[in-house]
């Protein structure tokens, strides 16, 4: 059960409050935690979720590709309807509604449409490249890489590269640091069952990293919980907030330059 609860607290404290709170200030979104809340009503997440679950992948195009249609912006998307959608195949497993194959299926298909849905992402905001590089990576055995997939877009959006260990084969951040420059490494955790190896890991990367100065931020509901642990595990810095991070970033990089 540890990884259905762990699933859960991603959904309710890491990917939706994140969303929300990146786009709450454009003037057009409620300023509400509730993820039903906005453009869509909850008949429509409940029809999508089911269809990310029982449907088949022409059916979800034609979704997006009408609601597009309809002058959705992806920003709206990813906020009216996959991050309610994400929610609740978490509430359909801990309330044994679904199987954990239909979370499992769910969430891929939603992450498929994330990568479908970035380049739209990055042409509907003016932010020029900015040379900066960063490396994100997940807990070993972690099975869902939602939320970090979302920070990903974020650090795309804010002109950043971006080599991300969430999907596919898993990623060793000290070979990747020694074999090519990275400004940040991004370490995602779900549960405290999860830490015992961050802090060797993160003093072998600041070791290894041919940048000297290398910024390292870890994120995921165990660190919304307690920001504290940031710190015990030598990380630099967190943020509850996703939509933060390239910018927490930045500021770390930028301090290191003027203390050099």
């Amino acid at each position: 059960m540890e990884r259905a609860a762990c699933l859960a607290r991603a959904l309710e404290l890491e990917v939706i409050p994140r969303l929300v709170a990146a786009h709450r200030d454009n003037g057009n979104l409620p300023a509400s935690n509730d993820a039903l809340s906005g453009s869509l009503g909850e008949a429509e997440v409940n029809a999508f979720t089911d269809s990310l679950v029982r449907g088949d992948e022409r059916e979800l195009t034609q979704v997006l590709d009408g609601l597009r249609d309809r002058g959705f912006t992806v920003e709206r998307l990813l906020v009216d309807l996959l991050a309610p959608s994400a929610r609740q195949l978490g509430h359909l497993w801990t309330e044994d509604l679904c199987y954990f194959t239909d979370v499992t299926i769910g969430l891929g298909r939603l992450q498929r449409m994330m990568r479908e849905l970035s380049p739209a992402f990055g042409t509907e905001v003016a932010h020029p490249p900015n040379g900066r590089r960063a490396l994100l990576v997940r807990a070993p055995g972690e099975q869902h890489s939602f939320g970090m997939s979302m920070v990903a877009e974020f650090f795309r959006r804010a002109g950043w590269e971006v080599v991300s260990g969430g999907e596919g084969a898993d990623t060793d951040p000290i070979t990747s640091v020694r074999r090519e420059w990275f400004d940040v490494v991004g370490f995602s955790a779900g549960s405290e069952a999860r830490l015992d190896w961050l802090p060797s890991c993160i003093a072998a990367v600041r070791r290894a990293s041919c940048h000297k100065g290398v910024a390292v931020l870890v994120g995921g509901p165990v660190f919304t919980l307690r920001p504290q642990l940031a710190r015990q595990v030598g990380a630099d810095a967190t943020t509850a907030n996703g939509s933060e991070a390239p910018g927490l970033a930045e500021s770390l990089l930028a301090g290191r330059v003027k203390h050099s």
